[in-house]
C-alpha cells in the first residue's frame, strides 16, 4: 500500500473509533462472542492458510485458531469486571477511578503465530474502547487479511479493525500520526528497540514483546518423566521458533543422565515432515537465513566442546528442515546459550545444585519466562520468584493463558499483554474526583 492509501485507512479507523468508544463494555462484548464462533467455523482453512505461508504443522495451527476464540470468550465474559470503575476514599465527596480508550492503537506482529498473536493484541484492545490497525509480517500477508475478513464477518464496524501492508518509512509515518495513541510490538529485541525509540520520540505508549531465552530447570526432586515429556513440548512447539520456549535446559548432575535419556528419547520420536500432514510435529523453519542461523549456533557450540545427542543437521530433502537436536557440555560462551535459539535445539546445561541453578538461570540478557520442576511445590514457588522473569511456572513449561498477565523484563520487553493488566495496558486511568458545592 502506498503511504497515501494508508493514512486514507487511518482517517477512516478513527472515525470509526469515535462511535466505537461510546458504546458500553457489554456491547463491545457481545461482538467477541460472534467473533469466537466466526473463528470456529473458518478453523480448517485459517489452519492451512497458517500451514502454506509459515510451515506450521496443521494440527499446530487448528489448535492456535481455538485458542484465539476461545481467548474472545474469556474477554466477553470478563472485560466488564476487569475494567469496572473502582471507588476511592480521598478528602472530597467521591472519587472514581475510570478506564476510558485512548483512541487507535498500532500493533505490529510477527509471522510465528500469525493468528494468535494479532488477536491476542486486538481482542482486549477492542473491547477496551479502542481501535486497531495490524501492520502484520510480510510473510503471512494470506493470515493478516483473513483476519481482518473475521472481525468483518463477526459483525464489527467496518473501520474499526484494519490491516495495512506497509514499508518502514510508513511505519514511522503511522506512528507519528496524532489518530495513533500507543503501539504494540512482538518481534525482536532489536526491532522493539528501535519502534520504542519512535515511540518515545512520539510520546505514544508502547508495549513490546521481545526475545527470550527461557531457563527450564530440573532438579534432583524433579519428577523425571514428566519433566522430560514437557521439555519436549516447550522446546519443539512451532519447530522451537517461539519467543517463550524454554531454550536453555538447566539440569542438576545428580539426575542429569536419568533426564537426559528420557528427554533425548521423546525428541527422538518427534517427525519432521511436511507440515500439511497429520502425523508432523515438526514442519520447516520458516526461510533460508533461519536454518543457517542455527547451523551456525549448533556449529559454534560443537567447535566450543558441545555434544550432539541427537540431530544437530538438516533435514533431508527439499525445504527449510533442521532436526530437533540435543546438545550437552555447554557452556556460556557458546551463542546457544548467550544467544536467543529460534529453532528446534535444546541446550542443556550441568549444574551442581539449586544455587547454581539460579545463578546460570538469571545470567541472561533476556527475562520473558522460566520454569523449575521438583516434587517440592514450597520449594519451587520460592525460586519462582527468585527467576528474573515476567513469568515463572512450577511443573509446566512456560505458556500463554488470556486469563493471566503476559511480557518480560531486561531485554524481553515492557508492558504487560492478556489478563485485566493487558487489557487496561492502552487505556486512560482517569481519576474523577467531587468535593462539595
Amino acid at each position: 500500500m502506498s503511504q497515501g492509501e494508508v493514512m486514507a485507512i487511518l482517517d477512516d479507523v478513527h472515525k470509526t473509533f469515535l462511535e466505537w468508544k461510546t458504546l458500553l463494555v457489554q456491547q463491545r462484548a457481545s461482538y467477541l462472542t460472534k467473533l469466537a464462533r466466526v473463528l470456529r467455523n473458518n478453523k480448517d482453512p485459517y489452519a492451512q492458510l497458517m500451514t502454506k505461508e509459515m510451515g506450521k504443522p496443521i494440527t499446530e495451527a487448528r489448535a492456535e485458531i481455538e485458542k484465539c476464540a476461545w481467548t474472545a470468550e474469556v474477554y466477553a465474559k470478563n472485560g466488564e469486571q476487569w475494567l469496572q470503575e473502582e471507588v476511592l476514599e480521598s478528602d472530597g465527596k467521591e472519587h472514581r477511578v475510570v478506564c476510558q480508550p485512548l483512541g487507535i492503537i498500532f500493533s505490529i506482529m510477527p509471522w510465528n503465530f500469525p493468528f494468535w498473536q494479532a488477536f491476542r493484541f486486538a481482542i482486549p484492545t477492542l473491547l477496551a474502547g479502542n481501535a486497531s490497525l495490524l501492520k502484520h509480517a510480510s510473510n503471512v500477508t494470506g493470515c493478516a487479511l483473513a483476519i481482518e475478513d473475521a472481525f468483518k464477518e463477526a459483525g464489527f464496524p467496518e473501520n474499526v479493525f484494519r490491516i495495512v501492508i506497509a514499508d518502514h518509512d510508513t511505519v514511522a509515518g503511522i506512528v507519528a500520526s496524532n489518530h495513533i495513541a500507543g503501539v504494540s510490538l512482538t518481534g525482536s529485541t532489536s526491532a522493539g528497540k528501535k519502534i520504542g525509540e519512535l515511540a518515545g520520540k512520539n510520546l505514544k505508549k508502547v508495549v513490546l514483546e521481545l526475545g527470550g531465552s527461557d531457563p527450564f530447570i530440573v532438579l534432583e526432586d524433579a519428577d523425571l518423566d514428566k519433566a522430560a515429556e514437557q521439555a519436549t513440548v516447550g522446546r519443539f512447539l512451532n519447530c522451537g521458533q517461539s519467543c517463550v520456549a524454554a531454550k536453555r535446559f538447566i539440569v542438576v548432575a545428580s539426575v542429569v543422565e536419568d533426564f537426559v535419556q528420557r528427554f533425548v528419547e521423546n525428541v527422538k520420536q518427534k517427525v519432521l515432515g511436511n507440515p500439511a500432514e497429520e502425523s508432523t510435529h515438526l514442519g520447516p523453519l520458516v526461510n533460508k537465513t533461519a536454518v543457517e542461523q542455527i547451523e551456525n549456533q549448533v556449529n559454534d557450540a560443537v567447535d566450543k566442546g558441545a555434544t550432539i545427542l541427537t540431530g544437530g543437521k538438516r533435514g533431508k530433502g527439499k525445504g527449510y528442515f533442521y532436526e530437533p537436536t540435543v546438545l550437552i557440555n555447554t557452556t556460556k560462551e557458546m551463542k546457544v546459550i548467550k544467544e536467543e535459539v529460534f529453532g528446534p535445539v535444546a541446550p542443556i546445561i550441568v549444574v551442581k545444585d539449586e544455587e547454581d541453578a539460579m545463578n546460570v538461570a538469571n545470567a541472561t540478557e533476556f527475562g520473558l519466562g522460566g520454569s523449575v520442576w521438583t516434587r517440592d511445590l514450597e520449594r519451587g514457588k520460592r525460586i519462582a520468584r527468585q527467576l528474573e522473569c515476567g513469568c515463572a511456572f512450577v511443573n509446566s513449561f512456560v505458556k500463554s493463558d488470556p486469563r493471566v498477565p503476559f511480557g518480560g523484563i531486561k531485554e524481553s520487553g515492557i508492558g504487560r499483554e492478556l489478563s485485566k493488566y493487558g487489557l487496561r495496558e492502552f487505556v486512560n486511568v482517569k481519576a474523577i474526583n467531587v468535593y462539595k458545592s
